[in-house]
């Protein structure tokens, strides 16, 4: 017989307040699917639920800079703005976002302390620099986890994989002169924001694996793990956190990978041999309906 953890679901209401306008990709649409999807009857027997407690300004400052921090709170303070083309903050953003940020440390303390756990959260995060946001994402929600791990809890090394369809540029950028942090994504290229060679390694702590549109499932599913298996080789990490993003599957708008729900099973059954505790927070995905699917998908396996 298996025995199944109940997974702790770390959120908070301003996620669906938060609104870059109508007809953006990375509408509140997304996280209400996914909320429902967790809150299902078949999924009580796996979940536990838990508000996030916003981020404190010292976890931020780990992953970003003073003045970049100060500019999102003046234009929060303003009702909202634009920051760039793509990422656009209304009244409730920068609430929404260091709640994100926080249910992001949350998780992973639950994971160190065995509870396997999953941040559903927006904004998402991994396009995020330290001094400027990025591609919808205001703050590096799983930056400010991985170090708040290290610095905090005073783990050793933390391993990040990212298996959102797009490259998480903020995240790479933020951990690749950072020898207790490793970094694998697996994603589309040539796509957005076109970073993410194979050739881009940091200090050998990047492992990229830009793949086209279109290749079987498979191949994404075994390319990722070969991945994994190399950043793992020799240096065990004391955390696993996962930029789970689910703009990957089949149907998602913005891309044109083929994964299905199952693939994100698998994957989390293949590393939890590592014997390693794990926790994932939710990046991209543009199809509500699928997101909320592969998520739910996502959370049995972690329990």
């Amino acid at each position: 017989m298996t025995s199944r953890s109940l997974v702790r679901i770390v959120w908070h209401p301003s996620q669906a307040e938060h609104n870059p306008g109508q007809g953006h990709p990375e509408s509140p649409a997304r996280i209400k699917a996914v909320l429902a999807a967790l809150r299902a009857p078949g999924m009580a027997a796996v979940t536990t639920w838990e508000e996030a407690e916003p981020a404190e300004p010292a976890a931020l400052l780990r992953a970003h800079t003073a003045e970049y921090l100060a500019q999102l709170q003046a234009i929060d303070r303003r009702g909202g703005g634009r920051l760039d083309e793509d990422t656009v903050m209304n009244q409730a953003s920068y609430r929404a976002a260091v709640h994100a940020a926080g249910a992001a440390i949350r998780v992973a303390r639950l994971a160190l302390d065995g509870t396997p756990a999953f941040a559903a959260t927006r904004p998402p995060g991994h396009h995020a620099l330290p001094g400027h946001a990025m591609g919808f994402c205001l703050l590096n929600n799983v930056v400010v986890a991985a170090l708040d791990a290290i610095e905090v809890q005073k783990v050793e090394r933390v391993l990040i994989v990212d298996w959102d369809v797009h490259h998480g540029n903020g995240t790479q950028a933020m951990v690749e002169r950072d020898p207790r942090l490793r970094y694998v994504s697996l994603h589309q290229w040539p796509l957005y924001p076109g970073t993410g060679r194979v050739d881009e390694r940091g200090v050998g702590n990047v492992f990229n694996v830009p793949r086209p549109p279109g290749l079987p499932r498979e191949a994404y599913v075994r390319d990722l793990n070969e991945a994994v298996a190399r950043a793992t080789d020799g240096w065990r990490p004391d955390l696993l956190l996962i930029s789970a993003g689910f703009d990957a599957m089949a149907g998602d708008p913005l891309a044109q990978f083929s994964l299905e729900p199952e693939d994100y099973v698998s994957w989390v059954r293949e590393w939890r041999t590592m014997g390693v505790p794990m926790a994932s927070v939710l990046e991209g995905g543009y199809a509500p309906e699928r997101v909320a699917e592969a998520a739910a998908a996502h959370v049995r396996a972690l329990a």
